[in-house]
């Protein structure tokens, strides 16, 4: 089972700026593949599909930013899922816009919404 979260924060002043990139891609994923994100559980919207065999949870926390480690943290405990299957997509101020980073492991930099 994998795991893919988007961070954002929840409220239509958020909606379509740089801070949700992580509920953009939430949503972007679920229209690829035909699922609903519209479950409330683990104080977030999630979904999920069948990719290859294994189920893919798709979760755009409802906590505030800071506080999305709570939601991730009750989904991985729920499902035990392993730290290396899960996804993290989020906007850092410290990266420009249009890039992209890929770390298969690192700290949260200081980031309180991807502490868990």
């Amino acid at each position: 089972m994998k795991l893919i979260v988007g961070l954002g924060n929840p409220g239509r002043e958020y909606e379509n700026t740089r801070h949700n990139i992580g509920f953009d891609v939430i949503d972007y994923i679920a229209d690829l593949v035909g699922a609903n994100v519209n479950k409330i559980k683990f104080k977030g919207l999630m979904g999920e599909f069948i990719l290859n065999g294994e189920k893919v949870l798709l979760l755009k926390p409802s906590t505030f930013m800071n506080l999305s480690g709570e939601s991730v943290r009750e989904a991985k405990d729920f499902y035990k899922i392993d730290d290396k299957d899960i996804i993290v997509v989020y906007d850092d101020i410290a990266i420009d816009v249009g890039r992209i980073r890929i770390r298969p492991s690192g700290s949260d930099g200081g980031h309180n919404g991807i502490k868990i």
